[in-house]
Parts: structure tokens; C-alpha cells; sequence
């Protein structure tokens, strides 16, 4: 990994969304999620909206984002309940939202109502991810979902939510980035464990990752630097 400049590194570590959304988490784990992007200096946590709070309050002033899921894991809440959680999640401090889309309705081809929900979503007035789940859709589908949450006003399209069939493959994200262009970024999530899986999906296009394992990938990265 030693080919990448200094600046090209810290550009990976400020691409990282530094991520804890296990059910089982407390207090304790986010606060230690948060410690641990300060420290090293990662773009943002992302957490589930019960902690947006407590991540924003610990994490003021550091310049780390944060970043709360909505219709997590599942994506099947109405439009209606996703935009109260993402008011909400605005309300105590998210800077961004990672919203589930409803892919099981996707993939019976109610496009309509998954527009309408992404509008709903960013009408709270931050940039907002479609989680699109990628796994669990064929190829027509990824690029029907990548044109809806363009046409919904979405800044990213994002693989998986890392709960579902699968995560994030190189195959997946060059589909996604094909489809956006530069007009969309694209997040990779789901199974990023170390710095060569995370370059090859920034090779492949992404240039957002969300990884639970960002602190084994930064002292790769430190590593790589001796």
C-alpha cells in the first residue's frame, strides 16, 4: 500500500464513515466510536438514530460528521414514518442520513412509491444516501434505483445496509458508478474489513465507505507509511 501519498491517505481515512449500528450497542460504543474517529480522523460515524445526540454532542467541534441511518435495516416503513425519523435525526445533530429504500417494493416495480419516499427524506434538509441494497436486486433494478434516488434528490446511491444478503462487491459498485456518472457519489458498505478491500472498491468507483472496522484499516494505513 506504500504507493499512496500522504495526502491520498488521509483522503481514505476522511472517506471512512465510521460505523457502529449492531441493535446491542450502548452508551459505551458510541462514545468509543466517536473517541476513535476524532483520533483518527475520520470523515464520520454513522449510528442508529438513538444516538444521533450523544454522537453530535461528543463529536462537536472535531470536524467528524454524523450520520444516521433511517428504515434501518429493513426499508419497509412508510414514506411518512421515514420522514419524521429523519426530522428527528436532523433535529439532534445528524449531518447526514443513510436511508433504507424500500427495495422489497422496488423489485415489485412501485417506483412511484419509492421516490416518493426519498423526496420525503431529503425534504429534511440533509444530504442523503440511498441504501439500496444491492445484493437483493438484479441489474435492471440497481439502475432503476439509481435514477429514482437522482430524480428524488439523493446525493449518494450506497450498497448495502450490511444486514441483508450481502455487502458491498467491486462488481456492484462499478454498476452503480456507471449509472451516476459524477453526478451521485457512490457508497460502499457491507464487508469492508481491511485497506485492500476498501481500495478496491474506491478502484471500482465508491468514494464513501462505511466499515465498522475503520480503526484496523487506519493502522494499516500508518503501516504503510513506516
Amino acid at each position: 500500500m506504500s504507493h499512496l501519498t500522504p495526502a491520498e491517505k488521509e483522503a481514505v481515512l476522511a472517506s471512512i464513515d465510521h460505523t457502529f449500528l449492531r441493535p446491542e450497542g450502548g452508551p459505551a460504543e458510541i462514545d468509543r466510536l466517536c473517541a476513535e474517529a476524532a483520533e483518527h480522523r475520520f470523515g464520520a460515524v454513522c449510528v442508529q438514530p438513538l444516538w444521533v445526540a450523544r454522537a453530535a454532542a461528543r463529536l462537536r467541534g472535531t470536524g467528524v460528521r454524523v450520520v444516521a441511518v433511517v428504515g434501518f435495516p429493513h426499508g419497509a416503513n412508510t414514506a411518512e414514518v421515514k420522514a419524521a425519523e429523519a426530522r428527528r435525526a436532523v433535529a439532534d445533530g445528524a449531518d447526514e442520513l443513510d436511508m433504507v429504500i424500500a427495495f422489497g417494493a422496488l423489485r415489485a416495480g412501485l417506483d412511484a412509491l419509492v421516490e416518493e419516499e426519498i423526496r420525503a427524506v431529503v425534504a429534511a434538509g440533509v444530504p442523503v444516501k440511498c441504501i439500496l441494497e444491492t445484493a437483493a436486486l438484479d441489474e435492471a433494478a440497481m439502475d432503476r434505483a439509481c435514477d429514482l434516488a437522482e430524480r428524488g434528490g439523493a446525493r449518494y446511491v450506497k450498497t448495502s445496509t450490511g444486514f441483508g444478503p450481502g455487502g458491498a462487491t467491486v462488481e456492484a459498485v462499478r454498476r452503480l458508478r456507471a449509472r451516476v456518472g459524477h453526478r451521485l457519489g457512490v457508497k460502499a458498505s457491507g464487508g469492508i474489513r481491511t485497506l485492500a478491500d476498501l481500495l478496491a472498491l474506491r478502484e471500482a468507483g465508491a468514494d464513501r465507505f462505511g466499515t465498522s472496522h475503520g480503526v484496523a484499516i487506519a493502522r494499516e494505513l500508518e503501516a504503510a507509511a513506516r
